[in-house]
Protein backbone atom coordinates (compact mmCIF):
# COMPACT_ATOMS: atom_id res chain seq x y z
CA UNK A 1 0.00 0.00 0.00
CA UNK A 2 1.38 3.41 -0.93
CA UNK A 3 1.94 6.15 1.62
CA UNK A 4 -0.79 8.18 -0.07
CA UNK A 5 -3.27 5.29 0.23
CA UNK A 6 -2.33 4.79 3.87
CA UNK A 7 -2.79 8.49 4.57
CA UNK A 8 -6.25 8.58 3.02
CA UNK A 9 -7.29 5.35 4.79
CA UNK A 10 -6.26 6.86 8.14
CA UNK A 11 -8.05 10.12 7.31
CA UNK A 12 -11.21 8.25 6.33
CA UNK A 13 -11.19 6.20 9.55
CA UNK A 14 -10.52 9.28 11.65
CA UNK A 15 -13.37 11.18 10.01
CA UNK A 16 -15.76 8.27 10.57
CA UNK A 17 -14.80 8.10 14.25
CA UNK A 18 -14.86 11.82 15.04
CA UNK A 19 -17.35 13.45 12.68
CA UNK A 20 -21.10 13.40 12.31
CA UNK A 21 -22.15 13.74 8.68
CA UNK A 22 -23.19 15.90 6.97
CA UNK A 23 -20.66 18.37 8.37
CA UNK A 24 -19.05 21.72 7.62
CA UNK A 25 -15.50 20.73 6.65
CA UNK A 26 -12.49 23.03 6.55
CA UNK A 27 -9.87 22.50 3.85
CA UNK A 28 -6.59 24.40 4.12
CA UNK A 29 -4.11 24.73 1.30
CA UNK A 30 -0.97 26.70 0.52
CA UNK A 31 -0.71 27.56 -3.16
CA UNK A 32 1.80 29.49 -5.22
CA UNK A 33 0.20 32.89 -5.76
CA UNK A 34 -1.45 32.45 -9.14
CA UNK A 35 -4.88 33.41 -10.41
CA UNK A 36 -4.87 30.29 -12.58
CA UNK A 37 -4.23 27.91 -9.65
CA UNK A 38 -6.82 29.68 -7.53
CA UNK A 39 -9.35 29.34 -10.37
CA UNK A 40 -8.57 25.60 -10.71
CA UNK A 41 -9.33 25.08 -7.02
CA UNK A 42 -12.47 27.21 -7.23
CA UNK A 43 -13.67 25.00 -10.09
CA UNK A 44 -13.17 21.85 -7.99
CA UNK A 45 -15.50 23.25 -5.31
CA UNK A 46 -17.87 24.95 -7.78
CA UNK A 47 -21.62 24.60 -7.09
CA UNK A 48 -21.04 23.16 -3.61
CA UNK A 49 -21.76 26.32 -1.63
CA UNK A 50 -18.13 26.58 -0.55
CA UNK A 51 -16.90 29.70 1.25
CA UNK A 52 -13.30 30.46 0.29
CA UNK A 53 -10.93 32.80 2.09
CA UNK A 54 -7.45 33.59 0.80
CA UNK A 55 -4.55 35.44 2.36
CA UNK A 56 -1.26 36.20 0.61
CA UNK A 57 2.02 35.50 2.38
CA UNK A 58 4.11 38.45 3.54
CA UNK A 59 6.31 38.27 0.45
CA UNK A 60 3.36 37.56 -1.87
CA UNK A 61 4.90 34.37 -3.24
CA UNK A 62 2.28 32.06 -1.71
CA UNK A 63 -1.38 32.27 -0.78
CA UNK A 64 -3.09 30.54 2.13
CA UNK A 65 -6.50 29.23 1.13
CA UNK A 66 -9.25 28.14 3.55
CA UNK A 67 -12.38 26.50 2.17
CA UNK A 68 -15.47 25.83 4.26
CA UNK A 69 -17.94 23.46 2.61
CA UNK A 70 -20.73 21.11 3.67
CA UNK A 71 -19.71 17.51 3.03
CA UNK A 72 -21.92 14.43 3.22
CA UNK A 73 -19.32 11.71 3.86
CA UNK A 74 -15.56 11.11 4.22
CA UNK A 75 -15.20 9.69 0.71
CA UNK A 76 -16.25 13.00 -0.85
CA UNK A 77 -13.80 14.86 1.41
CA UNK A 78 -10.96 12.59 0.27
CA UNK A 79 -12.02 12.84 -3.37
CA UNK A 80 -11.67 16.64 -3.21
CA UNK A 81 -8.23 16.36 -1.58
CA UNK A 82 -7.13 14.10 -4.43
CA UNK A 83 -8.50 16.47 -7.09
CA UNK A 84 -6.71 19.46 -5.56
CA UNK A 85 -3.57 17.35 -5.10
CA UNK A 86 -3.25 17.05 -8.88
CA UNK A 87 -2.60 20.79 -9.14
CA UNK A 88 1.14 21.42 -9.26
CA UNK A 89 2.65 23.22 -6.26
CA UNK A 90 -0.38 22.93 -3.94
CA UNK A 91 0.28 21.87 -0.34
CA UNK A 92 -2.60 20.38 1.66
CA UNK A 93 -2.61 21.13 5.37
Amino acid sequence: MSKESEFYDKLRNSLLETTTFPTQYLYKFIIPTSKEKLKEIENIFNNMGAVMNSKPSSNGKYTSLSIYVKMDNPDIIIEKYKEVGKIEGVISL
